[in-house]
């Protein structure tokens, strides 16, 4: 393995900024070399809406890594999220002018620019195309058309749909913190790389992904993504309700989460009481853990609920969209004791929790397999896999560094023998427009 085959994945969340730097050992697990954890403060729901407060995150974050790793970052694979993210299905296709010839890249290229004439809201952007199955004249549900015959080329997409000035202030942040951009990922895609296995995927799942502004869902079947959301809410909403309930500041609801907190208020007797101190000279309060619970309960209650009408919507309950892995839970919120249970009783499926472990080398840091940095985990994948690619990545620390997004990157991507995804030739167009704004 050579020593400067690493990337780093920068998850930019509401909660949290993680910079995660690693390399695949040889026998192709994750090693991280160096992590840094910055508070995060100009984020909302997943949406920047401090440009100065996030970069300065972003930059304390890189230096805890750098130091921890002693390399120097200069480009990192990002994830975007956010309530403005949305998705849609649409059906488009082509007729070929010569269908006496095989079926090849540049069909499928022409058949998914179709897809980005598509009518937006103002603002709105297209983000991600994702081909469900294709149909060759009158043959359907094809997985792979190239190679074919066929006059018309017809595809079913999902279509991932963000606020274009959302995902330009992400990369404003990058770039005004000194970094290049090596890739851009969907946040709940990331999180399905780290946690679920291939067997899951092609069984049907739903991933849920709770982090501390917005709960993100991604279902996958027969290996391929069905289905995206960004639900607004997450383990922020329920310290908010804990701190409004029992009446104390935000620092001491947030412990009283982690500590005692459950999402299932029956395991509490009402003899079960925590102290609280006091603000300065006032007597300490007493909560019991019953009430606490309770409060829990309503607010995680009605952030499933509203997962659960994604997955309805999905049709998990039809022959074909039958979801056998059932659900799989991730992301700091999904600490929360007893999720599990809450979760199986208001859906009726059999769920799990997801640790991102599975990809990571065997003496890794035990906290590094929480379920907090199951993004984090699935961007440094992200970014090793366009590595693979022959994309460049960060480089030792030395005197003379190389600019982010030099040539050499560009004709090093521009040899690469392997199909390239719609997403990847998204982020490509996303960078260049980044580095021209001013």
């Amino acid at each position: 393995m050579e020593e400067n085959k690493i990337a780093v994945g920068l998850d930019i969340g509401t909660t949290k900024i993680v910079a995660m730097i690693g390399r695949k050992n040889e026998y192709d697990k994750l090693e991280i070399i160096g992590s840094g954890n910055a508070k995060s403060i100009g984020v909302k729901r997943g949406v920047v809406t401090n440009i100065t407060q996030t970069i300065q995150s972003i930059q304390l974050a890189i230096d805890e890594a750098e130091a921890v790793s002693g390399y120097k970052i200069t480009e990192v694979s990002v994830g975007i999220a956010g309530q403005h993210i949305r998705s849609l299905h649409h059906r488009d296709y082509i007729t070929r002018t010569d269908p006496e010839s095989v079926i090849d890249d540049d069909d499928i290229e022409n058949l998914t620019s179709q897809v980005h004439k598509l009518g937006m809201m103002p603002g709105e952007e297209i983000i991600h195309i994702i081909p469900q199955d294709y149909k060759v004249d009158a043959e359907p549900n094809i997985k792979e058309p190239v190679g074919m015959y066929g006059g018309r080329l017809e595809a079913h997409f999902h279509v991932v749909v963000g606020q274009i000035a959302s995902i330009r202030n992400i990369g404003r942040c990058i770039t005004s913190a000194g970094l290049g951009l090596s890739n851009i990922t969907l946040e709940p895609l990331a999180s399905a790389d780290a946690v679920l296995s291939d067997e899951e995927k092609e069984a049907g799942v739903a991933l849920i992904d709770i982090g501390g502004g917005t709960s993100d869902l991604a279902i996958f079947k027969d290996g391929i993504i069905r289905h995206t959301a960004v639900i607004p809410f997450g383990g922020n909403v329920v310290t908010d309700d804990i701190k409004e309930g029992c009446s104390i500041i935000e620092k001491q609801a947030e412990l009283l989460k982690i500590k005692f907190g459950s999402a299932w208020p029956a395991e509490n007797k009402d003899s079960e009481i925590v102290s609280i101190p006091g603000l300065r000279g006032r007597d300490p309060k007493e909560i019991t853990l019953k009430n606490l619970s309770k409060i829990i309960h309503a607010r995680i209650t009605e952030i499933i609920e509203q997962v659960f009408q994604e997955i309805k919507k999905y049709g998990h309950d039809t022959k074909h969209g039958k979801l056998i892995a059932g659900i799989v839970l991730t992301g700091g919120g999904a600490q929360i004791k007893h999720l599990k249970q809450l979760v199986e009783y208001i859906t009726g499926m059999d769920t799990r929790i997801g640790y991102p472990n599975e990809h990571l080398a065997g003496d890794s840091d035990e906290q590094l397999s929480s379920p907090i940095y199951a993004t984090s985990v699935g961007l440094l994948m992200s970014g090793l896999n366009k590595l693979e690619q022959g994309q460049r990545i960060p480089e030792k620390i030395s005197e003379e560094e190389s600019k982010p997004g030099d040539t050499t990157e560009k004709e090093a991507s521009k040899k690469s023998k392997k199909r390239r995804g719609i997403f990847e030739r998204w982020t490509d167009k996303l960078k260049d427009f980044l580095e021209n704004a001013e």
